[in-house]
């Protein structure tokens, strides 16, 4: 039996696919494969992870078979599962980009809001439905839309379970970039490749300053600028860009994430 999840590696770029067409509904199996190569990646970190999706829709979101007759204890502990893949991707040290590119509802969009920057093609859409069964996105959804788009954009996102497409968000800003359906796939890998070859241990100390001034403002990013942007100065890639750019000019170095 195929996984409902796959992990390759092109390079130093891990690529995680729901493979479970056509919907990639997350049932039981497709979260639990999910979590385990989220640890594996956690464990073993690439230089950049790309997640998409295979089939006509990202994700119908989650199955709803695995709501039925849970009691408070199972949907708490349900909740606290789910959150904690969302944390794990969040805290690896690399880039990572989500690559929607057609429907994306309730928690492959919350999966997608976890990652550092969302790539849409023009006709996907998004929705955070979960009102339709008498919930409110609980894997991180909500928190994390009013992080990028204010606390008013994520209550109607919620509140409504409308679905809003890419343009639109893009202009809230939580899509980074909408691109053409033709070629999508292709494109977004092509980004995402660029980061994974570029200064990965600069990208891990722009995440981490950004979590600071998420959380506490831009003086306590500033509190940890010494610390994460002055260690750079121990890497071989800085000390290698430095060199190449004194001896070739700008844009010529290259790098291998150490």
């Amino acid at each position: 039996m195929n996984s409902p999840v796959r992990l390759e590696h092109d390079g130093p770029l891990a690529i995680l696919t729901l493979a479970a067409p056509p919907l990639n509904l997350f049932d039981r199996a497709l979260i639990d494969a999910l979590a385990g190569h989220v640890r594996t990646l956690a464990a073993d970190p690439p230089r950049a992870l790309l997640i998409q999706a295979e089939g006509r829709a990202v994700s119908g979101g989650v199955d709803v078979h695995l709501f039925d007759g849970l009691t408070v204890e199972q949907g708490a502990t349900l909740w606290t599962d789910l959150l904690k893949i969302i944390h794990t991707v969040e805290e690896l040290p690399l880039p990572t980009v989500f690559a929607a590119h057609a429907l994306c509802l309730t928690a492959a969009f919350e999966l997608s809001l976890a990652c550092d920057l969302l790539l849409a093609a023009d006709g996907a859409r998004f929705g955070l439905v979960e009102t339709v069964v008498g919930l409110t996105p609980a894997m991180g959804g909500t928190q994390r839309l009013a992080e990028r788009a204010g606390p008013a954009r994520a209550r109607e996102f919620v509140m409504t379970g409308e679905l809003y497409d890419a343009a639109t968000l893009e202009r809230w800003n939580v899509v980074n970039r909408v691109l053409p359906a033709d070629g999508f796939a292709d494109a977004a890998r092509a980004f995402a490749m660029k980061l994974a070859t570029g200064p990965t241990r600069a990208h891990a100390a722009t995440k981490a300053i950004v979590r600071a001034q998420i959380g506490g403002g831009a003086r306590a990013a500033d509190a940890i600028v010494p610390e994460v942007a002055g260690g750079l100065f121990g890497t071989e890639d800085l000390r290698n860009a430095v060199r190449s750019f004194l001896t070739q000019g700008p844009g010529k170095a290259t790098y291998e994430g150490r």
